[in-house]
Formats: structure tokens, sequence, C-alpha cells
């Protein structure tokens, strides 16, 4: 089999640079995810250093490390505990709606786009980015933090909100009836549910099949992979987010499964999980942003505010103290994947709304980490922190704000 000599180069190259980029990023205790976004920018058609015949694996690599970022935050969690966090965040979930959603669509009204368009847009300011927020989470150590149940069922549900709206916005944009649009939100929304209940009755079974005849770590590997990018697939087929489907099968592990597969996964998902944050950045045509910078600028501080008091609020909701509050509404301000999503689904990506969406996504996906690496942290751990050069200091801050907040 012949392998392309362009191919091993420019992965060699690519990886070599966000190590380099990671190693930065750690020195200075700050999660690498921005950096690993603008190497994207720099690397993509119109950069400084373009990458052609990388590009296919990345993008695939990319669908692959957001269900791995998934899947692995939700072996961190039960069902049943986490299904009573999503009952108590439904009015957290309608908070975050109102708010994320209502910039976008009047931004979308002065800008005289049309209905697929205003509807698109707000969808984009609306929703979070799992991926993003699943890895840093990890990085800043927060994971065991008492706001954490709050900032996830918030990502859940509007997950959730998606498997409604994709269907939708799809019929608008392609001009169909609204028969069809409310025949494709129950389908997508039935198949939600019934994942949910399947894992919540019958999950703890599947770590018993997982770990029959004692598996080793490669045998394991196989096995927790290939479920999860196969009901990964049927929630992509039904408009669910294939990342809902990966943290489902996360959840559904339990106990000594969940420890052996976190223990085999880990590597895989950070390999992947930075290709994802490239290729964010690598679908980013650096000559169109400047024309739309100052509307993306300005949406960006503005949704920045409405994340951060939709985390406040559910985080409040938790019982959490005002700095836990705050690092709840600034893990949320994140962007990414589903955005541009969005915009493919309307067919206009090369269009001013797609160069609006990929700047303010990119500025948004940039900005969201470092705010949260920052917010809600005492100070003189921020500054022991960042003289000793990781995030250890930081996590263990984390780990110890369950009750002073």
């Amino acid at each position: 089999m012949k392998v392309s000599v362009a191919l091993l180069l420019e992965l060699g190259v690519i990886l070599a640079a966000l190590s380099l980029l990671g190693a930065l990023a750690r020195r200075f205790a700050l999660s690498p995810i921005p950096l690993y976004l603008l190497a994207g920018l720099a690397l993509g058609e119109g950069g400084i250093a373009p990458v052609p015949a990388a590009g296919p694996f990345v993008e695939t690599g990319a669908g692959i490390g957001v269900v791995l970022l998934l899947l692995v935050l939700g072996l961190e969690f039960t069902v049943p505990e986490f299904t009573v966090s999503l009952r108590r965040h439904l009015p957290s979930a309608a908070v975050d709606l109102v708010l994320n959603a209502a910039p976008g669509a009047v931004v979308g009204w002065l800008l005289d786009l049309d209905a697929a368009g205003i509807l698109a847009l707000a969808g984009v300011t609306y929703i979070s980015s799992s991926g993003i927020i699943a890895r840093l989470l990890s990085d800043l150590g927060r994971l065991g933090n008492r706001e954490t149940p709050a900032v996830l069922s918030v990502l859940v549900l509007e997950d959730f909100a998606m498997a409604a709206y994709l269907p939708l916005l799809a019929v608008v944009a392609a001009g169909g009836t609204w028969r069809q649009a409310l025949l494709g939100v129950l389908l997508a929304l039935g198949a939600v549910l019934a994942a949910f209940a399947v894992s919540y009755w019958w999950g703890h079974h599947l770590g018993r099949v997982l770990l029959r005849l004692r598996p080793d770590a490669e045998q394991l590997l196989l096995r927790v992979l290939g479920v999860t990018l196969i009901v990964a697939a049927l929630a992509e087929a039904v408009h669910i987010s294939a990342a809902v489907g990966a943290f489902i099968v996360g959840l559904a592990l339990t106990g000594e499964a969940a420890d052996r597969a976190r223990q085999v996964l880990s590597p895989l998902r950070d390999l992947f999980a930075a290709v994802f944050f490239l290729a964010i950045g690598l679908s980013v045509r650096p000559e169109t942003l400047l024309p739309v910078l100052p509307v993306a600028l300005l949406l960006g501080v503005v949704t920045a505010l409405t994340k951060v008091a939709a985390g406040w609020y559910a985080a409040r909701r938790e019982g959490v103290g005002r700095r836990g509050r705050l690092r709840a509404g600034t893990a949320l301000i994140a962007r990414g994947e589903f955005s541009l999503v969005m915009i493919g689904l309307v067919g206009v990506r090369q269009d001013r709304l797609g160069a609006l969406v990929s700047a303010y996504v990119l500025l948004i996906a940039v900005a969201g980490p470092v705010v949260t690496r920052f917010a809600g942290t005492r100070p003189a751990l921020r500054a022991e922190a960042a003289r000793k050069g990781d995030t250890r200091v930081a996590a263990e801050q984390g780990q110890g704000s369950g009750t002073a907040g």
C-alpha cells in the first residue's frame, strides 16, 4: 500500500507543532485550546502554511475527537445522578435559550437575512461547544467541582434542544412545510428519550458485556470505541448530536468498566481532541474575517455576557457560591462545532453570514477558554499556578470549592 509522502510530512509537522503549543500553554498554566485554534487558522486555506494533504484526515479526526471527549466526560457520572440534575435544570435551559438565541436572531434581522438565516444565527449564538468545554473542564481540573453538574446539564439540554432545532432548520432552509418540520422534530425528540430510557434501565448490562472474558487493554479499547461509534452514528442519523450519543454511552458505564475504559481511552482522546480544535481553525478562511470583525466582536461580547448570566443562574440552582457561579458561566462561553454545522445546513458558508459566523466562532472559541482559566479563582492561587507553570494548583483549589463556591 502506497502512503502519501505529503500526508505523512504534514501530519508530522502538525503533531510536532501541537506538542510545542501544548507545552507553551502548560508553561503558563493555560489550556492549549486557544493555541490549537489559532494554529488551525494559520495552517488552513489562505493561512501562512496550508496543509491540503492532511485536510481529509483532520476533518475525519475532528468528528472522532468530539465523540471521545464526550464519551470520557460521561464516564465521570452515572445515569441516575445525571438524570436528577437534568430535571433540576430545565428552568436553566429555558433561561439559556432566551438569553442566548435572542442576540443572534436580532442581529440576523438587522442584517436583513431571510428566515433560515435568522434561525441559523440564533442557533449559532445559543449553542455552546460541548467538545471545547469538555476538554476545558478536564484541563482545569474542574470535573469534581460543585458547579460542574450544572454546566453539563445545560450542555446536554442544549444538545436536546438541537435535536428539535436541526430538523426544523433543515426544513425551513429547504422551503419545506410545517408538517415536515413537526415530524422531524418529533422523531428526533423521541429518539433522545428512547436512548436515555435504554441507558437508564439497561445501561448497567453494557459494562458486563464489555468486561466479559476479562479483556486486555486492546480488546477493551476496541469494544468500547466500537459501541460508542455505532451509537454516535445512530444519534447523528436521527439529527441528535453524535456527542450526545457518546455521552450516553459514557453514562451507562459504571464501576470497573468505567475505570478501565477511562484508562485506555484517555491517550486516544487527547490525540483526537487536539485534531478537533485544529479543525475548527482550519475551517476558517483568514481573508473573510476582517470585513465582519466589528459585528462578530460585538456579538461575541454580548453573547459572552449572556452565557455568563445563564451559567450563573444554573450554578445558583445547585447552591454554588459566587466564584463557582462565575466559573460555570465563563465555562459555557465557547461556541464551536455546532455553529459551523448550522451554516452548512442553510448552504451559505461563503456569503456574509458564513463569514460572520466563522469570525464569531473563532473569536469566542479562543477567548472563552482564556476567560474561563482566570475566572472564579483566588488571586493568590492564580499567581502560584502561573509561577509553577501547570494547572495543578488551580485544580486543587477548584476541587475544594464545593462549599465555598
